[in-house]
């Protein structure tokens, strides 16, 4: 039975990131656009990143362009956008699919450890639910990725504790985070 650690993603080079470089870290892998209404949260993922980066944190950054074409740039003119707009310090992997044929392996490994378990409350998850019905009318059944921004929260040992979708709060991943560091 595969691991999380099996898996590498590529990075904009051309060369893999395998996730067995992140053994003994907390790993929070997201996939990522920069023409979303969630991207926003690029800067609480930075500000994740710079509290808890030197006490073994990393984040792996997947932009993906299957969610409304949210992510049309280069792999370049990605990580120019991260830098300057959100000053981000984590790198970026190349942009790739979550969904699909096409998907990463790390993220059909990702859905088959964590489901997908709904948007929670509030008018961000009415807006997301009423928009993916329009979509997959059956989109609650499958674990697939709904949308840019969705998160899992990896243990030091390797085991995905967590999803977040795109509308939970920042807050709370943050918390999730903290406790596992």
């Amino acid at each position: 039975m595969s691991e999380f650690y099996d898996y590498s993603v590529p990075a904009p080079d051309g060369s893999e990131v395998s996730m067995a470089d992140y053994k003994g870290k907390v790993v929070l892998v997201v996939n990522t656009a920069t023409g979303c209404g969630f991207t926003p949260q690029y800067k609480d993922l930075e500000q994740i990143y710079e509290d808890f980066h030197d006490k073994g944190l990393e984040i792996v950054d997947v932009p993906c362009n299957q969610f409304a074409g949210q992510t049309p740039g280069t792999d370049e003119e990605i990580h120019e956008f991260c830098q300057l707009k959100y000053k981000t310090q984590f790198p970026q992997m190349k942009k790739s699919d979550v969904n699909g044929e096409n998907a990463l392996p790390l993220y059909k490994y990702l859905k088959s450890q964590k489901g997908f378990e709904g948007f929670g409350k509030g008018a961000k998850a009415l807006a997301m639910g009423a928009m993916l019905r329009k979509i997959d009318k059956n989109y609650k059944e499958n674990p697939e990725i709904k949308w840019n921004f969705t998160k899992f929260l990896v243990d030091r040992e390797g085991n995905v504790t967590e999803r977040f979708e795109p509308t939970a709060s920042m807050d709370s991943v943050y918390g999730a985070v903290a406790e596992l560091i």
